[in-house]
Parts: C-alpha cells; sequence; structure tokens
C-alpha cells in the first residue's frame, strides 16, 4: 500500500479527510524540521502535537522554526 492510499484509509477509520498535497507538504516540513534539530522520533510527535493544538500550518511551521532558532 502506498502513503497515500495508507493515510486515506487511516483517515476513513477516524472519521476525517486525508490530508490534501499542501498539507501533505507543511506537515512533511515540520517533520523535517523536528526531526533535524532533535531525534528523528520527535517527527511524529511534533505532527501529533500540532494536530492536538489545532494548529494552523503557518502556526506549526513558525513555532518549530522558533525551537529550531530560525
Amino acid at each position: 500500500m502506498q502513503r497515500d492510499e495508507w493515510i486515506a484509509t487511516f483517515a476513513a477509520q477516524l472519521g476525517v479527510e486525508p490530508p490534501g498535497a499542501e498539507q501533505i507538504e507543511q506537515l512533511l516540513a515540520l517533520a523535517g524540521i523536528a526531526a533535524h534539530s532533535s531525534e528523528r522520533t520527535a517527527a511524529p510527535l511534533a505532527c501529533w502535537v500540532a494536530g492536538v493544538a489545532g494548529a494552523s500550518s503557518d502556526e506549526f511551521l513558525a513555532a518549530a522554526q522558533r525551537v529550531n532558532g530560525d
């Protein structure tokens, strides 16, 4: 199963829409910032925190950059 199919199926199981192409890009950017400025395991956890916070992509990317010192 490819990534997008897995994510769509997972989202359906949770009763939500899967992320669109732009959202995927932004989430992967967040994951990249977290993984490269900390341990790799920070990437999925950062995405979870962003989701729980209900932060917009602009908000979570800006927050990640502040944490990273950018």
